[in-house]
Parts: structure tokens; sequence; C-alpha cells
């Protein structure tokens, strides 16, 4: 299908001709851009074969953006695979600019920058919108759909629409932009703060905390103050009430207990090199190219890391609250799906795993005194009730097992009063729990795959929200009756259990989360090397 060109007056098209065979010329000349010569002969083609870059008053404000946000970009760290001095953009840029309005379009230096030119925007599109393939994405479990971007309709529209910036229309996702503010800001730190002294303790055991007096606490207060965390500058000894409110700001941005208290990990957090943020920044960057531009419809967001759930309604932030993730052993998927299903009261089918190593063991230990105990029940392929007396346990395991072990509902039931369906070939799903405990701790790395839900009643509650039916009594009966009831959601949610270590939260604030399954280690691998 082509694209709608209408847009594009005479004059925008500018009164400088290009001579179609120099785009082929340009291309055999200089292999690095052959990927993308399709697509520059498809723009030059809708163009009329007119230049985009140059017209009759010299080099456009659009070629001078470009090759700013290039520049930006290197200085902060994000890796472009041509660079401007290797595709000596730079230099062809200084000597359009001095020409000023004097154009000879038969100059082949006028032809070669503006083709370098486009072909260069290509190349950052590439790399800084679109990130590294798909394949190996793949490779490093992230299962989400890529986006896919038009580049020549977003490089239409900035050479239609000079007064734009550049930087408005690219195709990233918000968050993305705000990490690469952060990266501009660390990169400013690091150049006046090459590295930084280690903060100790004497004895990692000890804790500071409001009224403490130690030269370490003059040294955490500079750190803070560098951060932004504590706003005025201090360095007396004392732990005031302003180190206290900074150091529990701190301790939120990081994912630390938040309780005002100085110990080892604020050290170890506060003691890592800013370089070591900065390529935190850079990885989570890279997936952000991956992920959807911008989402407007209600969504469930589940960050791992972050072990929090976040429920959008027309793209907005509506509520949030802690989940329970799976172990490092058994990891929670990064993928998307949509949910369709509501199930108060539900049974818990035992996985395979936890029959072979916990269930099955149990009833050879105790007999069928343990599925009582339980509040299980054996069923066949029909769902049948199956009498354990006529069951032979000692000849089965796990994997071998013909019938299957449910736990009947109730609150006791490991899936809580209600879980929540989006149909996926990793049988991962959300769910209340009765170990409610859990949800207190800082790290929440417990499940076998799963994901607890801290507050299942008000998730129900919203995704039933629009169905008048489902009143809350009706709900609470629902999740306190000992059938199990199925509810097909009128309208599906989209549900991304997503993967990330940096952000920038609702409050504009920058935080940072532990690579709790290795993902940034596998990724940092593949963008930074060993």
């Amino acid at each position: 299908m082509l694209r709608d060109t209408s847009h594009y007056t005479k004059q925008e098209y500018i009164n400088i001709p290009l001579d179609s065979n120099k785009v082929g010329e340009f291309l055999q000349k200089h292999a690095e851009y052959a990927q993308y010569g399709e697509q520059m002969r498809e723009f030059y083609r809708k163009r009329g074969y007119h230049f985009a870059w140059i017209n009759e008053e010299g080099i456009t404000e659009q070629a001078g953006g470009l090759i700013n946000m290039m520049r930006s970009d290197v200085n902060d760290g994000i890796s472009v695979d041509s660079s401007l001095e290797k595709s000596k953009l730079q230099s062809l840029y200084d000597t359009m600019a001095l020409r000023g309005a004097n154009v000879n379009r038969n100059d082949p230096v006028v032809a070669t920058t503006e083709l370098t030119l486009t072909g260069q925007f290509f190349v950052y599109a590439n790399k800084v919108w679109g990130g590294m393939t798909s394949d190996s994405a793949r490779d490093l479990e992230w299962y989400i759909p890529r986006k896919k971007i038009d580049v020549n309709s977003v490089l239409d529209t900035i050479i239609a629409n000079p007064k734009k910036v550049l930087s408005v229309e690219e195709p990233v996702n918000r968050q993305y932009k705000l990490l690469r503010d952060e990266l501009q800001k660390m990169a400013t730190l690091v150049k006046s703060h090459p590295r930084w002294d280690s903060l100790k303790i004497e004895k990692k055991t000890v804790t500071f905390k409001s009224g403490d007096s130690s030269a370490v606490i003059a040294g955490v207060k500079t750190r803070l103050q560098l951060l932004g965390d504590l706003k005025e500058k201090d360095t007396t000894f004392l732990f005031t009430p302003l180190l206290d409110s900074a150091l529990r700001k701190y301790q939120y941005r990081m994912g630390h207990k938040v309780d005002g208290v100085i110990r080892q990990q604020t050290l170890d957090a506060l003691n890592r090199p800013l370089e070591h943020y900065m390529h935190q920044l850079l990885l989570n960057m890279e997936r952000l190219r991956w992920v959807p531009v911008e989402v407007s419809t209600d969504y469930i967001l589940v960050n791992i890391p972050e072990f929090k759930m976040h429920v959008y309604e027309g793209g907005k932030l509506a509520w949030s609250c802690n989940v329970v993730v799976g172990t490092p052993g058994a990891s929670t998927v990064i993928f998307s799906r949509e949910m369709k299903y509501v199930v108060f009261s539900p049974y818990w089918n035992v996985p395979p795993g936890i029959l072979g190593n916990e269930v099955l063991p149990g009833i050879r230990r105790s007999g069928a005194s343990y599925l009582s105990r339980h509040n299980m029940e054996v069923v066949g392929a029909s769902g049948k009730v199956i009498s354990p007396g006529s069951i032979n346990w000692n000849q089965y395991k796990g994997s071998n097992f013909p019938y299957i072990v449910r736990q009947k509902p109730g609150g006791a039931n490991s899936l809580g009063k209600v879980k929540f369906l989006f149909p996926n070939e990793y049988n991962i799903y959300l769910h209340d729990t009765p170990s409610r405990g859990l949800f207190t701790e800082t790290k929440r790395t417990f499940s076998h795959g799963c994901i607890r839900v801290q507050e299942p009643k008000r998730l129900a509650q919203w995704l039933l929200r629009n169905d008048s039916s489902w009143t809350e009594k009706k709900i609470d009966q629902a999740m306190n009756a000992s059938k199990e009831k199925y509810v097909t959601l009128k309208e599906k949610i989209p549900v991304f259990i997503g993967y990330f270590t940096a952000w920038v939260n609702s409050n504009g604030q920058l935080n940072f989360r532990d690579d709790v399954y290795g993902h940034d280690a596998k990724l940092a691998k593949l963008l930074f090397g060993k």
C-alpha cells in the first residue's frame, strides 16, 4: 500500500532536483547502506527525486537536528552502528554549512551529503528506535511481540514539518525518552565525579539512624545530594531529619526497605560506580525500543524486578499493588496475552513438578490423610472423583501419574479465592494466595512461576467494573463459595509481563532494581561485549 504524500506541496519538495541515478550509484559505493537501499529509493520516488535535506538556502534545520541528536546520543553512551566520523557526515555537513546559500547541485558533494544524511537517518532509526533483532530478543527470553515502525513515514513527517524538533517525532515509548534524559544527567555527573570513594562501615552489622553521628553519615549526605535526593548541601556528621527524608526517598527509588536506616545494602548501592547505573539505563532503553510507542487502552503491566502490578485505564496509571513472582529457578516468563476469564473459588491442579516432589511422597508417607489435610482430591480426565484407596501410589512418579490431583476451593487453596486467566502456553496466570505475609517482603521471588496478587478483590472489581450485575457483594459471595465459577470478560484486557530494572515513575523519580533473573547480564553481553 502506497503512503499518502498529498501533504507535500511543490514548495516542500524543494526546487533542487536529484538525479535518480545518483541514488543507485551512491548505494553501490556505500555498502553500509545497502540494507536500506529499497527504503531510500522509495523515499526519493515519493518525493519526485527532490532533495530532502538541502534546499536553495543551503543545508536545512532538519539536517542539523539529526546530527545534533546523533552526537548527543553518542556522547551519552548510546552506540550507533555508523558514527558521524565513520560516515564522514559531520565533515560533509560542515562543508555545506560553510557554503550557505551557495548551492551548486552539480557539485558531487551536494548529492553525497544529501544521500549520506538519508542513509544515516535509516541507520539511526534502525539502531536507536528499532533495537536488536526479534530473534535476539527471544534468545533473551523476551516473548512480547515487537513493535513495528514505518520509518519512511517518520522521515516524511520530519521533512514536511521543519519547525518540529526531531525528537518529538521519534517512534519510541515515552519511557525511552525519560530514561535518555536521565542518562544525559548521569553522563554530566560522571564528568564532574568520574570516581568516588567507597563509603564504609567498620562492621557490616552496624546501622545508623536519625540522631546518630558518624563520618560515614557525612559521606552519605554528599552522595545523596549529588544524586538529587538531598536538596541541601550538608557536610556535618549528624543524622538529621532532612537526611532521614532523603534516605527514604533513595530507598524507595532503589527498591530497598524504606525505613530511613543506613545499612550495608544502602552503602553498597551508593558505592556502585555511576557507569554501572548508566549501563543499566542503556539496557532498559534497549528493551523500551521493543515495546509499543504508546498504549492508549486499558491494560495491565506486571514488572517482574519491581514486584509490582500496574493497572492502566486509557493508557493512564490507575492503581498499583505488590505481587509475588517466580523464584530464579522457576522464573516468571516475559510475554503478553489478553485477559479473558476471572475464576472465583478456583480449583488448583497440582503441577507435575510439585506433584512428584511434594504431593506423591507425602501421600506415600501418610496415605489418604495427606489429601484430606490439604483439602485435595483425585480426578480423572473427565473430572470424575476417584477414590484414593483404588490407586497404587508406589508405582507412580509425577511424570507418569495418570490422574489429576487438585486442591478444592476454600480459604487454604494455594490459588486463594480467585484467579485471573490470560491463556498461554507457559501456564502462567495471576491469582490470590493464602500466604499474605510474603507481600511485605522487599524481594518477592517465592512462587513457582505464576504471579500472586496482593489485592485480588480489587482486581476482580476492576475487571468487572463495566458489568453492573457484578456488585461488590456478589464478588464477595463468589470468592467465598464452595464451587468454582468461571466468568468470561466482555472486553479482553491486554496483560504485559515485563522486565525493567530502570524506569521513571509517575512522580518523575528514577528507579533502579536488582537483576533478579540475570536478564540484564545476558543483554549486557550482547550490547557491551565482555
